[in-house]
């Protein structure tokens, strides 16, 4: 897979208070179908972090993309308040997919 999105730069307040997903997330209609939908292990990945949030994340970053940089800009997409829940969640789970490679693992915070 070719990575097409690159991350954006992000401050700590995007991080905490959310980004501009105007620019940082993909619209609706250019997320792949498949990013929809719970059985992608991508979007359960996100949902996951987001209703739960994570202990632990081992990704490993697609060639030419900085690690804190992707997590950053993802991060700020999930803390926005818009825009709504499934297409955030989506957008995530794609951005995800382009930013990391395939085989990842993750624990859940309790």
């Amino acid at each position: 897979m070719t990575t097409q999105i690159k991350p954006q730069a992000v401050t700590g307040l995007d991080i905490v208070f959310g980004g501009d997903v105007k620019k940082l997330l993909p619209p609706m209609e250019q997320i792949p179908k498949g990013f929809h939908d719970h059985q992608n292990k991508w979007h359960r990945l996100v949902e996951q972090w987001f209703f739960k949030g994570l202990k632990k994340l081992d990704v490993t970053p697609r060639e030419g993309i900085e690690r804190r940089a992707a997590l950053g800009h993802v991060k700020a997409c999930m803390a926005s308040c818009d825009p709504k829940h499934e297409h955030k969640v989506a957008g995530c789970a794609y951005l995800m997919s382009q930013f990391f490679e395939d085989e990842f693992k993750y624990e859940v915070a309790k």
